[in-house]
């Protein structure tokens, strides 16, 4: 495109809900509230299971990381969302904007991954009980989350760099209120058919290949809980995988809804609030299904309130 008679913008800003003012104390209200539960639950859940003897599993390591990852998620949007909704609008540098963007995507793609791998842990604890402590050991969780950690950082900066190389001419609004991928990309006044190419070649077969990934994992668990003849060992086994089946229905629902269905057919209005699931509900209630589902969670924190009691 020639941009000879264009302006190169450095900074953005985002509308956020202004298409909802008299909703704006009440959009605070409630993303202020999110916010505080959000950081509270995911921290309980971590220092929970760092300070249990009987929380110091596979299972729960992997759940103090999906804690991490939500915190990532909501500390990096949420707060600047505030101030956006605050301000009716809020402007930020073009660097912070794909920066935020960074730092988002790589929590959602390390979220994508380590599902897969918290059903890879439940395949093997169901299917696999006597191999289960010498395969799922605590070096390979360690190795299984550094990499999917390193991946994670790793693809999405494929695609950041290439996203720094665009250029940037205007209009300098976005109307959302946070830097996502589409609105951002829109921006650009530069031929972006490679960066959308990269996006088909590296994020399309890691997200996919997880969730299938899943969906056989669960196949085995399913078969193997239906062979099991005493009923409450069956219930036992859905009991342990419902939380994590939860927690995968929610994820991938709402992502799907944003990224995967047509947009053409979407109003922005509709986007904002399917975003709104991933970025902000989601991470809050994770910790609530994991702690209300699950029995040793209950009873760990059952045994921190007798003891400071």
């Amino acid at each position: 495109m020639n941009t000879l008679n264009q302006t190169i913008i450095n900074e953005i800003r985002l509308l956020g809900f202004q298409d909802f003012p008299s909703f704006k104390a009440l959009f605070l209200f409630l993303l202020f509230a999110f916010l505080i539960v959000t950081i509270c639950g995911n921290i309980l859940i971590i220092w929970l299971v760092a300070s249990n003897i009987s929380l110091q599993s596979p299972m729960y390591f992997f759940l103090t990381q999906l804690s991490i990852s939500d915190l990532l998620v909501t500390t990096t949007i949420v707060p600047n969302t505030l101030y956006v909704i605050y301000n009716d609008g809020g402007t930020m540098s073009l660097s912070a904007c794909i920066i935020q963007f960074y730092v988002f995507a790589c929590s959602e793609f390390f979220e994508f991954l380590l599902l897969s791998v918290m059903a890879y842990d439940r395949y093997l604890a169901i299917c696999n009980p006597l191999r289960y402590n010498s395969i799922m050991n605590p070096v390979l969780c360690i190795k299984l989350d550094i990499s999917i950690w390193l991946l994670s950082f790793s693809v999405e900066l494929i695609v950041i760099i290439s996203i720094f190389q665009l250029q940037f001419c205007g209009p300098i609004v976005i109307d959302h209120f946070f830097c996502d991928y589409v609105p951002l990309v829109e921006l650009s006044c530069s031929d972006t058919s490679f960066i959308e190419e990269e996006i088909l070649l590296f994020c399309i077969p890691f997200s996919l290949t997880p969730l299938i990934s899943i969906v056989v994992f669960y196949v085995y668990i399913v078969r193997a809980a239906i062979r099991i003849s005493n009923t409450s060992g069956g219930s036992k086994v859905f009991s342990t995988c419902s939380s994590h089946l939860t927690v995968v229905f929610i994820f991938y629902g709402s992502v799907t809804g944003i990224y995967v269905l047509p947009n053409k057919k979407k109003s922005m209005t509709a986007k904002k609030i399917a975003s709104l699931l991933y970025t902000v509900v989601t991470p809050m209630i994770n910790p609530i299904i994991y702690s209300l589902r699950n029995e040793d969670i209950k009873k760990a924190l059952k045994g921190k309130s007798e003891l400071n009691e």
